[in-house]
């Protein structure tokens, strides 16, 4: 059945993607209790467009890293057996080269 296939992690990856926001972390961390109520184990977390290593140092952005310092922290610390973190980009990277260049 479809739920089994959701089940069986040699079969599906489930990956939860958030922004490194109070409000995206705690609606993902929310599916992800919803999926092991299913039996479904999340694989890993993917934390989007982080602002940490833009390198700025504009005061007003310096409160937001922090701000994402502590959700990736929570994220990290309790939440996720795997994250990834991905840093903002001016451009969304689409296409194979661009998503190579990510990792």
């Amino acid at each position: 059945t479809p739920l089994m296939r959701l089940q069986d992690p040699d079969y599906t990856k489930v990956i939860l993607v958030a922004l490194p926001e109070t409000t995206p972390v705690s609606e993902a961390a929310g599916l992800q209790d919803d999926l092991r109520r299913a039996q479904i184990e999340p694989w890993a977390w993917v934390v989007n467009r982080s602002l940490g290593r833009t390198g700025t140092v504009d005061p007003l952005l310096r409160l937001r890293i922090a701000g994402e310092a502590a959700q990736i922290a929570r994220i990290r610390d309790g939440l996720a057996r795997r994250m990834y973190l991905l840093p903002f980009c001016a451009e969304p990277p689409v296409g194979v080269p661009s998503l190579l260049e990510l990792t």
